[in-house]
């Protein structure tokens, strides 16, 4: 049997211990602790992943910039996509070859009390929905890794993305590394106790990934887009094959997922500027 190829998508604002704007900016005195545990949450789930017999990992950094990893520091075993823009975000780099994807250091949606909770961009977007349903970034992600046939075995972060994530994804299993009590508060796991739980998981997941369902939506995709304030609608229908649903939300449909991601992303990239 052919070893298991392993994803890793990895964010900042569900990383043990980060709880506030200081940490997710390279602007912020605290970015580059929040970063160092990033790498170290991201290497937890290497190490669980190579545990359980993985023989190939590719990590793709989605947070920012998307070069807030530190590369040296990563176990080796690993590939990493580093840099933006790139077509699909966290996501790029995923394809049928992959057996499980791993979403780390990831955050509940726009409107969630959770740590730092916001969808994709939280100065432009109100709501996104896939066919109907609210999703966050969670969701968006396992529809792309869906469309090839791969599972979202794993997510961690606070206790409003593990509820998120079990909502759409019954199969998922979910690592609590912090509980919100506010937007910017949480009581946090101790980091080594965190990175403990999260190598243990990633383990069990890669090795029953066989028994993991992906999460296909149903074909043709609509992606629709709830801007904060209508001026960013206006700027968003330049995308061609947008929809106007009333003067702050947006459609674009399409049989692929990607095309429809790639949509989405230009019409929030016109709506920042």
């Amino acid at each position: 049997m052919a070893a298991p190829r392993v994803y890793i998508s990895a964010d900042l604002e569900g990383i043990c211990g980060v709880v506030s704007r200081d940490q997710t900016s390279p602007q912020g005195r605290e970015y580059e602790r929040a970063r160092r545990a990033m790498t170290a949450d991201v290497n937890a789930a290497i190490v669980g992943a190579r545990g359980a017999g993985a023989g190939f990992i590719v990590v793709n950094d989605g947070h920012g910039s998307m070069a807030n990893l530190i590369l040296e520091d990563l176990d080796p075993a690993a590939e990493v996509v580093l840099g933006s823009p790139k077509p699909l975000t966290q996501m790029e780099g995923i394809d049928a070859g992959f057996d499980v994807a791993l979403f780390v250091g990831y955050h509940a949606r726009m409107g969630s009390q959770g740590i730092l909770s916001h969808t994709i961009s939280g100065g432009t977007v109100a709501n996104i929905w896939i066919n109907g349903i609210v999703v966050g970034e969670t969701g968006i992600n396992a529809v792309l890794a869906g469309q090839f046939g791969v599972p979202v075995g794993l997510v961690t972060g606070d206790q409003h993305l593990a509820a998120e994530a079990k909502a759409l994804l019954p199969t998922v299993r979910a690592v609590e590394v912090k509980q919100a009590i506010t937007r910017y508060s949480a009581r946090c796991l101790h980091p080594s106790k965190a990175r403990e739980l999260i190598r243990a998981a990633a383990a069990d997941v890669v090795a029953g990934a066989k028994a993991l369902t992906p999460y296909e939506a149903v074909r043709p995709v609509t992606f629709r887009i709830q801007f904060k304030d209508s001026g960013m609608a206006d700027a968003a229908v330049r995308i061609p094959g947008s929809v106007v649903i009333d003067p702050v939300t947006l459609e674009y449909t399409d049989t692929d997922a990607s095309r429809a991601f790639i949509a989405l992303r230009g019409m929030i990239g016109l709506a920042q500027t």
